[in-house]
């Protein structure tokens, strides 16, 4: 099963696997044949590709029938835009379906990087240096604005922002409503949007995010904003930043609020309906929508490591913005800085942040970075890595 938001590209990678297809998106015969008997579509050569499956979710049962039926590996492969209610997959797929989460394009799938720079690499603790990728700090920009969306590469840069904004009206008139058949307001939905894009690598509360949605209705209750931000979440369009939770030496308590991060930076600025010119004049809001694209990116790199990526904060105030962390226990932590003079800073608070770990629980950091958006790659005297997120690859 291949997850993602739309247009991030799983047809396109099933089909490099797939011996046949059915498309329930746009085929309506399919459609009308899932609902009679739904085995109908389950024929054909296989692996046998099962499009947008959540559109007819009565699916999962029979695919997992068929999978016991035919004791053999390899059967199907499901795509799906939307993440259906629980009880939709209440019968596990458990031992019958492995899942992969896919997102849209790093910088380095994308052909705008170097991947000089490994995650996997890091987590091994290896020194490493890069080459200056040659992105400037506007061409960051850009890239954050138009986004990793497979189908909008080539485009010009107005093409390409005229095609999210596009893509984010869709999901908030249309698609928000068909994840679950329940009818929402797309001007309160966008209201919604807005302020997650303001709230951006933040870790505003829904109650805050409800007092910044003021309309002409007022401001969304709290418990509407937590429904539509589950809506988003099953569409896959968000996804935040979850709390790291080390033992650490000190007994200051630690926050477990996730950060705020569209799957896509790109949609925080259709929502924002701004553009690179725009925010090139805005450094602070820059610098929010950058580290969503650094978090973005390395999600991406660290899942092919079997690592995931997560933040840090405590009572203290101190906050670190990425930590990628293995399942056998290695971690790498990370600070996301816009411009080339906050490195020392930002360095500074990752050895004040590893000094507080208790390593003999958890054990040392693999790497502690900076992530930059342009200049080379290459390690400090003080054993604090800087690296050009041009640079980073899996």
């Amino acid at each position: 099963m291949i997850e993602g938001p739309k247009a991030c590209g799983k047809t396109a990678t099933a089909r490099q696997v797939a011996a046949s297809e059915v498309l329930l998106d746009v085929d309506a015969e399919a459609r009308r044949a899932a609902e009679l008997d739904p085995s109908l579509i389950l024929a054909g050569p296989t692996p046998r590709l099962i499009d947008e499956w959540q559109i007819e979710p009565h699916v999962w049962d029979h695919v997992r029938r068929a999978v016991d039926d035919r004791v053999a590996p390899g059967q199907f492969v499901l795509t799906g835009s939307a993440m259906p209610p629980d009880d939709v997959t209440r019968h596990s797929g458990a031992g019958r379906l492995a899942r992969l989460r896919m997102r849209p394009m790093s910088l380095f799938e994308s052909g705008s990087g170097s991947g000089e720079v490994s995650v996997a690499r890091m987590l091994d603790a290896e020194p490493q240096s890069a080459a200056d990728p040659g992105l400037t700090v506007a061409d960051v920009t850009v890239e954050l604005a138009t986004g990793g969306w497979p189908g909008f590469r080539g485009l010009t840069t107005t093409q390409g922002l005229s095609a999210v904004r596009d893509y984010l009206g869709e999901i908030q008139r249309v698609d928000i409503g068909r994840v679950d058949d329940r009818r929402r307001d797309p001007d309160r939905v966008a209201r919604l949007v807005r302020s997650l894009a303001r709230n951006v690598a933040t870790h505003a509360a829904a109650t805050t995010l409800a007092a910044d949605t003021g309309g002409a209705g007022g401001p969304l209750k709290d418990d509407t904003v937590r429904e539509y931000l589950t809506a988003l979440e099953r569409l896959m369009i968000v996804e935040d930043l979850p709390a790291w939770s080390p033992q650490m030496r000190s007994r200051t308590a630690l926050r477990s609020a996730p950060k705020r991060h569209f799957v896509d930076p790109s949609l925080a600025v259709a929502a924002l309906d701004s553009t690179p010119e725009r925010l090139l004049g805005d450094l602070k809001t820059l610098g929010f929508l950058f580290e969503s694209l650094v978090v973005r990116d390395l999600r991406v790199h660290a899942q092919a490591s079997g690592a995931s990526v997560h933040q840090f904060r405590d009572a203290s105030g101190l906050e670190v913005d990425a930590i990628v962390a293995a399942r056998d226990g290695r971690w790498a932590a990370f600070e996301v800085k816009l411009g080339q003079r906050q490195i020392d800073e930002a360095a500074a608070t990752l050895l004040r942040f590893a000094e507080k770990v208790d390593t003999d629980t958890v054990g040392p950091a693999a790497t502690l970075g900076v992530i930059v958006a342009t200049g080379y790659g290459y390690l400090r005297p003080d054993g604090v890595a800087v690296m050009p997120v041009g640079a980073l690859g899996p």
